[in-house]
């Protein structure tokens, strides 16, 4: 018989969480919700709200639900392991148990991880990221759940290394064998089994996210389909791939969209200098949603700078929307950039800011913080300072609109600005330029490819677009810009993060040099190598037989750069100090210098905060991360969409040269679509080849034919899978033969036993999962 719980009219009020908790807790089996309202007697119009109570219960993980029954949840360990799964409205990494089966125990109790930090492999402080799992001590929420919707708060206590806890691919069918699932995180594409009833509505051609479920050894016996996210042929879902793939926060929480909504334009003068009759022009790509810099320049009239220049580059003023500390803020910082999609954005800020409020339109009063520098005839900087303005664009024109009017061929918005705006822009750009030229960057010539897609969101097809001095023009001034920022503030001694780009290590720098060797171009490593000598030989061999070559090794032998609160210069640009001011509607490097700038000059009470300060250090990191992930989801979604493009034309022969050079293959860069291949070392029928990692090459052991980093070759297209970017080719080209190589007899002995070491499955799984020739 139902035991009640007596209350009188007078007593009787309705039931509060602890009261359901301990009522099912002092109950043996499952009870659902006619017992619990009928022990507390709730009836009529309060059986909705007690409904909506139990809901949030469960949601929460506070009552475990199955089969509209309900239980205790289960209580946690006082330490566990813990996957980190997403991060929530106010920017906290919540997380679920690692080891937990939805299907016997209902929906996991929420935890969120409280703001504690590990140590990275260099010692540098690090945050866990989503995707991450750790080891945690966990301790219950106590007291008003609506104010705290977790159940657990769990507090790190190290990093661990990280289990597949779910899988992204496609469900294909598998006849007998069941529905498959080919997973989508590599070149691969790995197939799994999806066990029967496991499917949870999911039918071939869908891309799901797959949970392993565990066998009886510990392993996993099969998937359970946990999401489903649409068809794998629809379009847009080849970048819905890459947002899934990388935890790419694609979605702003409704409050923080109301929050923009309620935005006003910005119209408060203090402390601005009106700047709005200067005739400032934006110049960008003809697809830019957002314009966030602006440039004008004119003769500099002062007596001693004859011949110089004015130049002002306006900055949108994101820091007088985005607030330190704020929604807003924290939305922002997680994200850390904006990803470029070729069918669609992800963007930092909302689209209200990203697209309105902070984009440099025409015609529209804006706020913007602006650099103004004067250059001499020669280009040298005789002096820079920042304002805080209120600016109006006169135009947004696009590269070719700019370069067509300075080459004689303007339209209509163009002709009027070309004497008194365009004319002054490019003579002082080609003081600068001359002055850039004589800092010695690196030249690098690595053409960028540009996907034009259909209204159906496939290839039309793949440009190359040309190099415009309309774009050396706006790279030049904004890396002015940047320098002057960088300088500002370490005369302030404000403490702000730098754009770091180290020195080539001693060894990518002796690798290259061997292959350089090996086709007798030398290169002398000096103590202190500079870009200067990477460009002597990148003139040389321009235009010639080895220019693809040299191209790739010194691209190679690069550092990545990266954020870093430790100035170390930037090496690429051969610049001593720099820093990301120029583009703080997109990143969030850009928006923290911003505030450091602010806080220098006194502009505002908008400048960095304590908070700002203190996790600078943690930012940094992060925002490195972020840029990261942002540039492998974007390269990854090309891929997929070339793969898909070129699937029709399996059997065709492309032109390209090789971009890599593995012990299991050559990695092979097409020339139409830039796209890159994998050739199997196992398909070069024609000899047995063997890998010398001195001179980047395989090497045919009989015939002494030669295939080497860089090389032009023609290819045949074998197999391209969309659902993973994959390209497997089929090398039509013969080896060289020219004797600059290495042959076999000339290596040692013990050597050539290693190279030919029968690759092992793990070795080939290791070498094409780590090479990237593009990296």
């Amino acid at each position: 018989m139902l035991k009640t719980v007596k209350k009188t009219r007078a007593e009787w009020r309705f039931p509060s969480e602890s009261d359901i908790l301990d009522f099912v807790k002092t109950r043996s089996g499952h009870v659902g919700k006619g017992e619990i309202a009928r022990a507390f007697h709730i009836r009529g119009a309060k059986r909705i709200a007690l409904k909506r109570l139990l809901k949030s219960m469960s949601e929460r993980g506070l009552l475990a639900r199955r089969h509209r029954k309900l239980r205790d949840a289960p209580t946690l360990a006082p330490v566990a392991v813990l996957d980190l799964t997403g991060i929530d409205d106010h920017g906290e990494v919540f997380a679920v148990p690692s080891h937990w089966d939805s299907e016997k125990q209902g929906k996991p109790p929420p935890i969120v991880l409280e703001a504690a930090m590990g140590r990275g492999k260099n010692g540098t402080s690090r945050v866990p990221g989503v995707g991450e799992r750790i080891l945690a001590r966990l301790s219950p929420v106590e007291g008003n759940q609506d104010a705290d919707p977790y159940a657990y708060r769990a507090r790190l206590i190290r990093s661990l290394p990280s289990a597949p806890s779910r899988i992204l691919g496609q469900v294909s069918s598998a006849g007998r064998r069941g529905m498959r699932l080919i997973s989508v995180e590599d070149k691969r594409g790995r197939a799994f089994s999806i066990l029967p009833g496991g499917e949870n509505g999911a039918v071939p051609g869908e891309l799901v996210y797959a949970e392993p479920v565990g066998g009886r050894s510990g392993g996993s016996s099969g998937l359970r389909v946990r999401e489903r996210l649409g068809r794998i042929d629809e379009p847009r879902t080849i970048s819905l791939i890459a947002i899934h793939q990388y935890a790419i926060p694609d979605c702003f929480p409704e409050e923080i969209e109301h929050m923009a909504r309620r935005l006003e334009p910005w119209s408060d003068m203090t402390g601005r200098v009106d700047r709005r009759d200067t005739p400032f022009m934006t110049i960008d790509p003809p697809d830019a949603r957002d314009h966030d810099d602006a440039v004008w320049a004119e003769a500099d009239d002062a007596p001693d700078n004859e011949g110089g220049f004015r130049v002002i580059v306006a900055i949108a003023d994101v820091a007088a929307y985005v607030r330190p500390g704020s929604l807003l803020d924290r939305q922002a910082r997680r994200r850390g950039n904006s990803v470029y999609f070729p069918d669609r954005v992800v963007p930092m800020l909302p689209e209200r800011l990203s697209a309105d409020l902070c984009s440099l339109k025409a015609g529209r009063d804006r706020p913007a913080l602006a650099c103004i520098m004067r250059f001499d005839r020669a280009g040298g900087k005789r002096s820079h300072r920042f304002e805080r303005i209120m600016m109006r664009s006169a135009a947004n024109l696009t590269y070719e609109q700019a370069q067509n009017a300075i080459d004689g061929h303007g339209d209509d918005e163009t002709a009027a600005l070309l004497p008194s705006v365009l004319g002054p822009l490019w003579a002082a750009w080609r003081a600068l330029a001359q002055a850039r030229l004589a800092t010695a960057p690196l030249e690098l010539d690595m053409p960028e490819r540009k996907l034009v897609l259909n209204a159906n969101g496939l290839i039309e097809r793949i440009v190359m677009p040309a190099r415009l001095d309309a774009h050396r023009l706006i790279e030049d001034m904004m890396i002015a810009a940047n320098v002057s920022a960088a300088q500002t503030l370490k005369q302030a001694g404000i403490p702000f993060i730098s754009r770091v780009h180290d020195a080539p290590s001693k060894e990518k720098l002796a690798a290259m040099a061997s292959v350089l060797r090996g086709i007798g171009v030398p290169f002398a490593k000096s103590k202190s190598v500079r870009p200067k000598h990477f460009n002597a030989i990148l003139r040389k061999t321009r235009a010639g037989e080895y220019e693809q070559l040299v191209n790739q090794l010194v691209l190679r032998s690069q550092a990545q750069a990266l954020y870093s609160l430790d100035n170390r210069g930037h090496f690429g640009l051969n610049l001593k100090h720099y820093v990301h001011f120029t583009s703080p509607i997109r990143r969030y490097a850009d928006l923290i210098v911003h505030r450091a700038l602010i806080a220098a000059h006194k502009f505002g009470d908008d400048g960095l905060s304590e908070d700002d300060s203190a996790r600078m250090e943690e930012t940094a990191a992060s925002i490195s991360d972020t840029e990261r992930r942002a540039m492998a989801a974007e390269r990854a979604t090309v891929d997929r969409l070339i793969a898909g493009h070129l699937s029709e034309k399996v059997g065709a022969e492309f032109s390209g040269h090789i971009a890599g050079v593995t012990r299991v293959g050559l990695f092979v860069t097409l020339d139409d679509t830039g796209a890159d291949g994998f050739v199997p070392r196992g398909s070069l029928h024609h000899d047995y080849f063997i890998f010398d990692d001195a001179s980047h090459s395989l090497i045919g052991r009989r015939g002494g034919g030669v295939y080497r980093l860089g090389d032009r070759v023609e290819v045949r297209l074998k197999e391209a899978t969309p659902v993973t970017g994959g390209l497997r080719l089929e090398m039509v080209s013969p080896g060289r033969r020219d004797g600059k190589t290495r042959r076999r007899n000339a290596l040692p002995s013990q050597t050539r036993r290693g190279f030919e070491r029968k690759t092992t499955k793990r070795g080939l799984k290791a070498e094409l999962s780590r090479h990237r020739p593009s990296e």
